[in-house]
């Protein structure tokens, strides 16, 4: 009752509390973050062990089991640790509980790789540690192609020009190169010519590290002046290799020319890319820490053409799986179902109140509750997502209850002849603490919410807290500017309202009339209903409880999932060959299976297929996502249908996965998940079910 006796009296100072409730809440909406789901902080730390020939046996056994048992009682907060052995290769993920400081476990954790590589087979390198989470997610997909550049030298542009400037985007981690081949300079060695000079690959190898290279010989001090030295012997020019002495036979100097061919090449291939079929190069754009992905990918696609511009006009850049368009989609969706659930909260208010002004006192509660909670969200670090904003679309019809109820109340005590003041003050102390009961119980029914644990936790504590923080505020706002613009407002109407309402003049004070005419009768209806539900109470009751237990029965019916399943209009598709197949061969398979897609969807709505086929050039890309390739046989499909026409997703996996199996019985296919929602659910796994087999003989097992 004193905060509307104070606004009352001081009304100046809840306008100006309103109007700055609008600008801070404005300043939020800009500078706070827009994604498709709140942060989920659950940190996980991958660790890439190399050791170049060491079977995946030796590498289980002799790097990640001892590195496995450090970790266990040298770091500090793990929940779970996974391990992975490859040839050569073996990637070690350790998962965190959610209140770990991760900064000081991953500091342990590195402290643990230097100390450990002294226990380690000799010639053991010190692994790569990257930190990652569940918001870790491929965002855009960079391709490259050129019909006149070699994959090499697109690879190095790839390499070199692009994903270098690209790692100045806040937020963004660009991957290494997908595709093409690894520019290097390589010696074809002639065995025949080798042998014919009793020479061994070895004095070919030990002519090359003598002779290339570069010495540091200090500075030379003359008189007065200083000058620096330089000794490089390292060439300038490719060809000239080939003249590089190798050993004197016989009073005969053997040059590199007579017994190898020195070349600018590349390494041997390991990974291909394809995209509608011609060779290329993949770049991936991750998504990293707290960063937006609309800023991220607005931030990359401004950076681009400035990038571009430097490059050969033979090289074309396509970028394709936008995620920000399906957040900026979805976002729009929630944005478009809010205002449209305002609008009609706003209309039938007006037609029940009768009065525009009335309405308007209580249609300005929604917006300033909507940003006094949005900029509360701001100051905790949260973000602007499906959850945030499906809080607010869930609160835009309760906001209106206290305004609505106290506008109401002063109503009534107008009708009774009080004067504008005193309606005002009984209206408010009337109602304060019913008001205030149903306000307390809307909050207290999302406390369950804080208790929850794991991702649900980082899903749903925002929607609650965005409901109670907009209840809370529509409430304070009830209190205290609703009674000020109801005082300065309502003036013109405390006659119509003195007379019972029915001096009110217009289109709107008739069609309140006829509302309420029509309310009469309803609620005449409903006693008569009543009535005749009191007089066969048993009968109600009966039917009561067959309806409820009836529909008991239809939960059984009823799908479970985590979260609703999403149609992106995108599809991904894990092919896998026999073992030991060559990665050549692997890539015609590859274009066998493109060209069935291509007959078993509608050619119109197909616009992108990409292949990605054998190991990523860095284990990284393993390590940091959801990539299952772990061999030549190995790769995976991005399908990307018209994003305005396409048919339903669901139902193209179904035929894809009969019609290839048919097709290609000696492969092994699988779908994985294509859009941001799944995949940062799925928590970088390649399925939302992960089975393990857990036992003492992996064989057996197996």
């Amino acid at each position: 009752m004193w905060i509307v006796r104070l606004a009352l009296r001081r009304p100046y100072t809840f306008v100006v509390m309103a109007m700055l409730i609008a600008i801070l809440g404005g300043v939020a909406i800009a500078t706070m973050p827009v994604d498709i789901f709140p942060y989920i902080d659950l940190p996980v730390v991958s660790i890439v062990w190399q050791y170049n020939g060491l079977s995946p046996e030796e590498m289980e056994s002799r790097i990640v089991t001892n590195f496995e048992r450090a970790l266990t009682a040298n770091v500090v907060g793990i929940e779970h640790i996974e391990s992975q052995s490859h040839q050569s290769v073996a990637v070690v993920r350790v998962y965190f509980h959610p209140s770990v400081q991760v900064d000081l476990a991953l500091s342990q954790i590195v402290t643990q790789c230097q100390v450990q590589v002294r226990n380690m087979p000799p010639g053991t390198f010190p692994p790569q540690v990257l930190k990652y989470d569940a918001a870790s997610v491929p965002i855009l997909q960079l391709g490259l192609s050129s019909s006149t550049l070699t994959e090499q030298e697109i690879f190095d542009l790839g390499n070199n020009f692009i994903r270098t400037p690209l790692a100045t985007v806040q937020g963004a981690t660009v991957s290494y190169p997908f595709g093409g081949k690894n520019r290097q300079v390589m010696v074809d060695l002639d065995l025949n010519e080798l042998y014919a000079k009793r020479l061994s690959p070895i004095d070919v190898s030990n002519a090359l590290n003598l002779q290339n290279l570069i010495v540091p010989a200090g500075t030379a001090k003359f008189a007065g002046t200083e000058y620096p030295v330089r000794l490089n012997s390292s060439l300038a020019i490719v060809n000239d290799f080939n003249m590089l002495p190798i050993k004197t036979v016989n009073g005969a100097t053997v040059y590199m020319k007579d017994v190898a061919t020195v070349h600018d090449g590349f390494v041997p291939q390991t990974n291909i890319v394809r995209t509608n079929g011609s060779r290329g190069v993949l770049l991936t754009v991750t998504r990293n820490g707290r960063a937006s992905t609309l800023a991220i990918v607005n931030a990359v696609k401004d950076a681009l053409p400035e990038i571009m511009g430097t490059m050969t006009q033979d090289l074309k850049l396509s970028a394709f799986g936008d995620q920000s368009l399906f957040v900026r989609s979805a976002i729009g969706g929630v944005v478009r179902e809010t205002l449209i659930a305002a609008a009609l909260t706003g209309s039938v208010i007006l037609l029940f109140l009768g009065s525009w002004r009335s309405t308007l006192i209580v249609c300005v509660s929604i917006p300033l509750s909507i940003l006094t909670s949005i900029f509360i969200l701001s100051m905790l670090g949260q973000t602007i997502n499906v959850m945030t904003l499906g809080g607010l679309a869930l609160a835009v019809g309760i906001l209106v209850d206290d305004a609505t109820v106290e506008i109401e109340n002063t109503h009534r005590n107008l009708g009774m002849g009080k004067p504008l003041v005193r309606a005002v003050l009984d209206g408010a102390s009337q109602i304060a603490v019913p008001t205030f009961v149903s306000t307390l119980s809307i909050c207290i029914v999302f406390v369950p919410v804080l208790l929850l644990t794991g991702t649900a936790q980082y899903l749903f504590t925002p929607l609650a807290m965005t409901v109670v923080f907009a209840v809370m505020a529509s409430y304070l706002l009830s209190r205290t500017l609703v009674p000020t613009m109801v005082h300065h407002m309502l003036r013109r109407e405390v006659a119509v309202y003195h007379a019972g309402g029915h001096g009110g003049q217009g289109v709107l004070w008739s069609l309140h009339r006829g509302m309420n005419a029509l309310f009469e009768q309803l609620r005449y209806r409903y006693m008569g209903l009543l009535d005749v539900s009191l007089q066969h109470r048993a009968q109600v009751l009966i039917g009561f409880l067959v309806v409820s237990l009836g529909s008991l029965v239809l939960v059984r019916m009823v799908g479970r999932d985590f979260f609703p399943d999403v149609d992106a209009g995108t599809m991904r598709l894990h092919a896998r060959m026999p073992p030991g197949t060559r990665i050549e061969q692997t890539e015609i398979r590859f274009a066998d299976v493109e060209q069935e897609i291509r007959r078993t969807l509608p050619a119109h709505e197909v616009d992108t297929i990409l292949d990605n086929i054998g190991i990523p050039n860095a284990w990284s890309s393993v390590a940091q996502g959801d990539v299952p390739n772990i061999a030549a046989t190995d790769g995976e499909i991005l399908i990307s249908l018209n994003r305005e026409r396409h048919g339903p997703v669901r139902d193209y996996e179904v035929q894809l996965r009969r019609r290839l199996a048919e097709k290609f019985p000696d492969m092994v296919f699988f779908f994985e998940p294509a859009n941001i929602t799944n995949q940062i659910l799925n928590f970088g796994l390649p399925a939302p079910i992960d089975l393990q087999v857990v036992g003492s003989n992996a064989t057996s097992n197996y």
